[in-house]
């Protein structure tokens, strides 16, 4: 099977030929798979180096004069070391563009921590106006990305090596009901699934499939939740833990609820090891997430 970061390349490929209107803006990430693209399109596939401040300052100049750019590199130089020009450029500007990142929060971890971003959706959660799309498998990487481009708004699409075995029917909004259960609600977000399943089979618990958490879907967690005395929901995120809790609670606000988030923990793992292993670490794990659910839902 073809990695999130694959299809990226041949679905973004193939939108070039098909959109006028569309660029490709990289710093030097994935220059290697745009090649011919870039032969094909002149002036519609710009590589600016290792400059992630231009990079964003570029894709937002293209879109004031009505292109739609694609602009992509690792999470941590797309979203963080730019977040200056993300805040200004595009969003004070109200320019449009999809950013496009790999290495989600610790793909390469022999990469260090430079290379690691369990942070960034919660970065975005500061500004207007994003909407955030997770993907967990390819499939609906590709989904995703086709949906995105067709706008005119801010999106950022999360691409990881991690990946569900199967790809869903996703639209870029709400959540899919996977498993349906009256002890409590679990939200899966992205290639969380799978382990979620794992995690959680035999409990009495309804599972959402999120791969769009911003807009986050309140109608869909609240009609999930349905009318018991307390709403017990867990999110479970390959990212920071607790970013989208507070959606979540704001989603029940007018419900007696509980919200558990669980995600990459803030410690700095310095022994970086294997992707599989911080999963481990973190409590990503179907093992470590049934322990963590078991005891929020059973206390």
């Amino acid at each position: 099977m073809d990695t999130m970061r694959d299809r990226f390349v041949t679905t973004t490929t193939e939108l070039l030929d098909e959109d006028p209107r569309l660029a490709v803006v990289l710093a030097e990430i994935s220059c290697d798979g745009f090649r011919a693209a870039a032969r094909a399109h002149p002036g519609r596939v710009v590589n600016v180096g290792i400059r992630e401040q231009l990079l964003i300052g570029a894709g937002a100049g293209m879109a004031l004069t009505g292109m739609r750019p694609v602009i992509h590199t690792f999470a941590s130089f797309l979203v963080e070391r730019p977040f200056e020009q993300v805040k200004l450029d595009l969003g004070h500007q109200a320019a449009g563009a999809v950013l496009v990142s790999a290495g989600a929060s610790y793909d390469w971890p022999a990469g260090g921590f430079t290379h690691m971003s369990p942070g960034d959706i919660a970065l975005l959660d500061t500004l207007d106006g994003w909407t955030v799309h997770v993907p967990g498998h390819p499939d609906e990487a590709e989904a995703l990305l086709r949906h995105a481009v067709v706008g005119e708004d801010r999106v950022y699409v999360r691409l990881s090596l991690q990946s569900n075995s199967l790809g869903r029917p996703v639209t870029g909004e709400g959540f899919l009901t996977v498993r349906r259960g009256s002890a409590g609600v679990v939200v899966a977000v992205g290639p969380m699934l799978d382990n979620v399943l794992a995690a959680t089979e035999g409990l009495d618990v309804t599972v959402l499939y999120a791969t769009t958490v911003r807009p986050f879907d309140a109608d869909g967690l609240r009609e999930a939740v349905g009318a018991g005395a307390t709403a017990d929901v867990v999110v479970v995120e390959p990212c920071l833990a607790g970013t989208s809790a507070g959606a979540a609670g704001d989603a029940l606000v007018a419900l007696p609820h509980r919200v558990l988030g669980l995600g990459v923990a803030r410690a700095e793992l310095r022994r970086y090891g294997r992707l599989e292993e911080h999963l481990t670490a973190h409590g990503l794990d179907p093992r470590g997430l049934r322990t963590r659910i078991d005891a929020f839902l059973r206390p």
